[in-house]
């Protein structure tokens, strides 16, 4: 008998890819929020799930995964870096969510567990400045005056640049660090290619939330046009929050958004 939680499929089920939940990830994030033009935004959400705003956040995260602790005594399987965008919906009761249309990640492991929450993950190499919690000029310790930086780029191609600057006040949650994200959940099936995948709609159960004591930012922040790619679409026009800080989050599984 084949056994496992995601594929390959083996007679231990060890080698199988990604484990079932709960997975437990802590974080150090930065987080930028931004405006974009609103009908650009409303084309990558259905709109059953709601009005897009023209806001929306793009987090960069170097985070630590495990289930049972034995990922962190192997950190290759434990450890990677990911950026994530959200943009802003309003739900038709009025709620505000956020909608997950792109995200890009640098391990296989957080690649699958991403796609079964939604999150509609592709491969790309997210660098962030980290800090230490050392007065040093390499630290980038968390005080006023402190520059941080990221970016992502895809296929060798930068695709988003952002540069920070703490203010030494204390920020508040953005993206989804600040409410639910709904993301899609569909496979192709090629017993019939010519059919497009159904969709569903979905957000991560999250539990045991941690740590969100958020550094506030002013940020610079670029999208930049790359060949099969369409995150630029988005019309960026201007950053207006930004944050740094810690966070731990635990996925028990998702729900119907």
């Amino acid at each position: 008998m084949l056994t496992g939680f995601t594929a390959p499929f083996t007679p231990r089920g060890l080698a199988s890819l990604v484990p079932p939940p709960p997975w437990h990830y802590a974080g150090w994030l930065l987080n930028v929020e931004f405006t974009c033009d609103v009908r650009a935004a409303a084309a990558f959400v259905p709109a059953a799930l709601g009005a897009a705003t023209g806001c929306g956040t793009v987090h960069f995260a170097e985070w630590q995964a495990t289930t049972d602790g034995a990922e962190l005594l192997d950190p290759i399987r434990a450890q990677y870096r990911e950026t994530i965008v959200v943009l802003e919906l309003e739900r038709p009761d009025g709620a505000r969510t956020n909608f997950c249309p792109l995200i890009y990640v640098d391990q296989d492991a957080s690649l699958v567990r991403g796609l079964l929450q939604g999150w509609p993950k592709k491969m790309g190499s997210t660098w962030l400045t980290r800090s230490f919690p050392l007065d040093h000029p390499a630290a980038a310790p968390l005080r006023a005056g402190t520059r941080l930086g990221a970016s992502l780029a895809v296929k060798d191609r930068r695709l988003v640049e952002a540069r920070l600057e703490l203010t030494g006040r204390r920020g508040v949650p953005l993206g989804f660090l600040a409410r639910p994200t709904i993301g899609t959940v569909g496979w192709a099936d090629l017993a019939r290619p010519a059919e497009p995948p159904a969709l569903r709609h979905v957000c991560p159960r999250v539990t045991d939330r941690v740590g969100e004591e958020w550094q506030e930012a002013r940020a610079e922040l670029s999208f930049l046009p790359v060949p099969s790619e369409e995150l630029s679409d988005l019309g960026l026009q201007e950053a207006t929050r930004a944050s740094a800080g810690w966070a731990g989050i635990t996925i028990t599984g998702s729900a119907p958004a």
